[in-house]
């Protein structure tokens, strides 16, 4: 049996909180994709996921974004990313 996630929403917010809370509303997200399992192993070793413009290997275990394209280009300073249930 599978239990490898299929599917997340990845939201990209403004900054670092810095407080240790993890946001997953979406209203705070400048951007979200619903990315979906390729199947595929990313250069990070963890799980591939791609979706309406992003790719990235997610730790499935920790929700942790270990690497990520957007529109084919690394995130922009400034930007820090969530993962959420999708």
């Amino acid at each position: 049996m599978n239990t490898v996630p299929q599917r997340f929403e990845i939201l990209l917010v403004p900054g670092f909180t810095g407080d240790g809370v993890s946001t997953t509303d979406a209203r705070d997200a400048l951007r979200s994709a619903v990315v979906v399992a390729t199947g595929e192993t990313g250069s990070s070793g963890f799980p591939r996921y791609a979706g309406d413009g992003m790719e990235a290997d997610i730790d499935p275990a920790t929700r942790t974004v270990e690497a990520l394209l957007v529109d084919g280009s690394e995130l922009d300073y400034g930007l820090s990313v969530r993962v959420a249930d999708a």
